[in-house]
């Protein structure tokens, strides 16, 4: 039984591990499995706004509006290319988002609130969070059901980890006790290097099941798609990245299936 409308945050403090080419093009594929999917950029770089072919520079309403002057949420959603993938998109004044909720009460819970009215009209939502363990990513946290962990598959990939981990579990005694892990994602993978399985074994023995089996491989056409404003399904079907993600959408959603 699929929980209606379950919220995804992607979390990593480290940058650079492809959590937003994960946010996109894992929607994307979760929308072409004709689920309705809605992706929250709650980064101030808006990677995954423009990523899925949003103008930032012309949103008036965006995830800033809603937290800080509260916003009615269905002003900010944004259509892509895909009919059942929806975008609510980012703002550079997020960065300063942080000092201004400071004042707000209920701060960590103000996205929770935000989200909750689409809860019930979309499948999935997945919260694409910034490189850092500020205040929006603890709401992100807070709104989750459960959070997706991208792992670069490099020799530092489990430093750092740890300080997630406890952020999480802070998280879970604190403000959301239902939070949960939905998986570990080894992304950036190349399987010519030894040092690439390596590394898909450690994190495999120290999370077990909770390591997702589908990789994601290095993969141009990945890097490539968001310069058009389109997520690799669209730009090229029969791509790596395109397959990887596809590959992701279906374990996702069969794991969500089962329990």
């Amino acid at each position: 039984m699929e929980i209606m409308g379950k919220i995804i945050a992607m979390a990593n403090q480290k940058g650079g591990v492809g959590k937003t080419t994960t946010t996109i093009n894992l929607a994307a594929s979760l929308a072409t499995l004709e689920k309705k999917v809605l992706v929250v950029d709650a980064d101030p770089q808006a990677n995954a706004s423009s990523g899925l072919g949003v103008d930032i520079k012309q949103s008036e309403c965006t995830i800033y509006e809603c937290i800080i002057d509260r916003a009615d949420v269905r002003n900010a959603l944004h259509d892509t290319e895909i009919e059942t993938l929806k975008v609510i998109s980012s703002h550079i004044n997020l960065v300063g988002a942080e000092i201004e909720m400071l004042n707000l009460k209920n701060r960590e819970k103000i996205l929770k609130e935000v989200l909750a009215p689409l809860k019930e009209e979309f499948d999935y939502i997945l919260i694409d969070c910034s490189p850092s363990l500020g205040l929006i990513t603890v709401n992100a946290l807070t709104a989750a059901d459960s959070v997706i962990i991208p792992v670069q598959a490099e020799y530092f990939a489990l430093e750092g980890i740890s300080k997630l981990l406890n952020t999480i579990k802070i998280i879970k005694s604190k403000l959301n006790p239902a939070l949960e892990i939905e998986g570990f994602l080894l992304t950036m993978y190349d399987s010519r290097l030894r040092q690439a399985n390596q590394i898909y074994d450690e994190v495999k023995r120290h999370f077990q099941e909770l390591v997702f089996s589908t990789v994601i491989q290095r993969n141009v056409k990945l890097s490539e798609a968001p310069s058009y404003g389109l997520p690799t399904i669209l730009y090229d079907a029969d791509s790596t990245g395109a397959k990887n993600h596809m590959a992701l959408a279906k374990e996702l959603i069969s794991r969500n299936e089962k329990r």
